[in-house]
């Protein structure tokens, strides 16, 4: 892995030193650069749990991914930089089947001078900065208000605070993770008509002011006073959408590329 072509793919530039300061400049510069995005999975290019494969991809080929690239390729720069890094397994909140499977998300925990915290560059909307694994205390993000709680069974559970109600996003236990073990549920995410990776096509990623989506067949871009939404007519204008707004970019076959 070519460290200073990731750190250009996410337009980093500065200390390298492993800081709570850097940590969160890292994770914000990913955040902003990298969207996450199902492309693959509607256009059947199989998905594997391969750094190599993954590095190829998103730095190479300037593509998004999913959790399991995304925070999976983030933990790999970490650990290249001197960071305290180890992959966790997290448990999805969805309001009508409750939490999903062990190794339904991978996100990752820094410990820094013996203080851990949790850090996600694939989950879509979520804190831009690292979040302490402390609990009921509020932390305040530029994305929103953010608390982890103690949870059943020995989990964790992060929550938004929107209007002081507590939107659960997921639980989570500091348990150190392989790669390969989240190679089933990485799977099934592909696969299972049950995932909602597989109902819909969705590419996104956060600017500062909002941030711009492509579900299906919508474009919305949101800013800090107004959303914007059009319809997609046609695959030749989600190609031109997937280019300008994500530089991202399809081929002729309807196999997605990357920018060249």
């Amino acid at each position: 892995m070519d460290k200073e072509k990731y750190l250009n793919r996410i337009n980093y530039h500065g200390s390298l030193n492993p800081t709570l300061q850097v940590l969160a400049r890292l994770q914000e510069n990913h955040l902003l650069n990298i969207p996450f995005e199902n492309l693959d999975i509607h256009y059947g290019v199989p998905i594997s749990l391969d750094v190599n494969k993954i590095y190829r991809k998103i730095i190479l080929k300037q593509r998004g991914g999913f959790c399991y690239e995304l925070n999976g390729l983030f933990y790999e720069l970490l650990v290249t930089f001197g960071f305290n890094v180890k992959r966790i397994s997290a448990r999805v909140f969805d309001k009508t089947n409750g939490y999903g499977q062990e190794y339904d998300h991978l996100a990752v925990i820094v410990d820094i001078d013996g203080i851990e915290y949790l850090s996600d560059v694939g989950f879509g909307e979520f804190s831009f900065s690292p979040l302490k694994v402390e609990t009921e205390i509020m932390q305040n993000d530029v994305r929103g208000n953010f608390i982890i709680q103690k949870y059943e069974n020995d989990y964790y559970r992060v929550s938004k605070s929107e209007n002081n109600i507590l939107l659960p996003q997921y639980i989570f236990k500091t348990t150190k993770r392989e790669l390969n073990e989240f190679n089933k549920m990485c799977l099934y995410h592909q696969k299972s008509p049950k995932s909602h990776f597989t109902e819909n096509i969705l590419i996104s990623r956060p600017t500062l002011e909002g941030r711009i989506t492509i579900s299906n067949d919508t474009l919305k871009i949101k800013n800090a006073d107004s959303i914007y939404e059009t319809h997609i007519a046609n695959k030749d204008t989600f190609r031109t959408m997937l280019w300008k707004y994500f530089a991202i970019k399809m081929n002729l076959d309807n196999k997605v590329i990357g920018r060249k």
